[in-house]
């Protein structure tokens, strides 16, 4: 099925035959396969197999994808592409279920990245699953960690590594002014680092509704893996001004990472003591609820706090 390739990924096909052609590869299964955010050598050599073996490819964007597959020396015919898209998601899904029970193998690809996450194919692989259909994942790129890796999230005076490690997803914010500056206020509530995307027609918009939030920083990933890549860490304050320094700012695809907020020693310690004397008489989760309002302590510390309160383990 595939053409000769450009010189540039003939070696990668023949190297993602000789890795992962002897691999089993079921049939009737949907293969969710993860592809570049931007550049094309970060495609993995089993994505690549994949891509050649299955009957069909599910797709965000039919020409997108056949111009990525082009771009690999993989040559697929136009019926062989199948839109699925966010317009039609619940329809085509369930064409590909009913193709998937004739035993077929089909892969599923969004534009760019890992499918499910902000981009169609969530349902795809809930409707394959709830058909009794296996869906097998290739992972691979994602904007989400590509910029969580990059950011050096620590708690600035915490003592909790894994705490400071942990994040929460949440995508792209609404579009509307107040519904937006409502998901930004409930966010300075979360403790844990934030992981934000959005779309350059909206992200001055964004900047000035995180600009709320002070010295909360922030790194901002601009084009990450492409040519222009950028990546820089501010207080979130300085981002309206960070982005209107230099025009070229907004332009490209975004990912933010709000990061944690930071933790003082006294307050953590006020925390704990506040927390023990609450678990003296209160279910844990009422007693972490409350440490947090009165000391201002991150609430999954105080949890892993609670925890180990409860089962009797301190720290050395």
């Amino acid at each position: 099925m595939a053409s000769l390739a450009p010189a540039s990924f003939g070696a990668a096909l023949a190297a993602a035959h000789d890795a992962a052609g002897a691999q089993h590869y079921p049939q009737g299964t949907l293969y969710v396969v993860a592809t570049p955010i931007g550049n094309l050598a970060d495609i993995t050599l089993r994505a690549l197999h994949v891509l050649q073996l299955v009957d069909a490819i599910a797709c965000e964007d039919t020409r997108h994808t056949q111009s990525m597959l082009r771009a690999y020396g993989i040559d697929r015919p136009g019926s062989q592409l199948l839109a699925v898209h966010q317009h039609n998601e619940a329809e085509a899904g369930q064409a590909v279920v009913a193709r998937l029970a004739q035993g077929e193998r089909i892969a599923y690809v969004s534009d760019a990245g890992t499918p499910g996450v902000s981009d169609p194919g969530a349902r795809l692989a809930a409707a394959a699953r709830a058909a009794g259909q296996r869906v097998l994942p290739l992972p691979g790129a994602s904007s989400v960690t590509t910029l969580i890796g990059a950011a050096g999230l620590v708690a600035e005076g915490g003592h909790d590594g894994n705490a400071s490690s942990a994040f929460v997803f949440a995508g792209f914010l609404p579009s509307k002014a107040g519904e937006r500056d409502a998901a930004v206020k409930a966010l300075s509530q979360e403790p844990r680092a934030v992981v934000l995307l959005e779309a350059p027609h909206r992200i001055e918009n964004l900047a000035r509704a995180l600009a709320t939030l002070g010295e909360r920083r922030v790194t901002v990933g601009r084009e990450l893996t492409k040519q222009f890549e950028e990546i820089a860490t501010v207080a979130a304050s300085a981002l309206p001004d960070w982005f209107a320094a230099d025009r070229d700012r907004t332009r490209g695809e975004f990912a933010l990472v709000l990061h944690p907020v930071a933790v003082s020693g006294d307050g953590g310690a006020e925390g704990e003591r506040v927390l023990r004397l609450l678990l003296a008489e209160l279910p844990v989760k009422t007693a972490v609820k409350l440490a947090a309002e009165i000391s201002g302590a991150p609430r999954n510390a105080l949890y892993d706090a609670a925890l180990r309160v409860r089962n009797g383990v301190e720290d050395a």
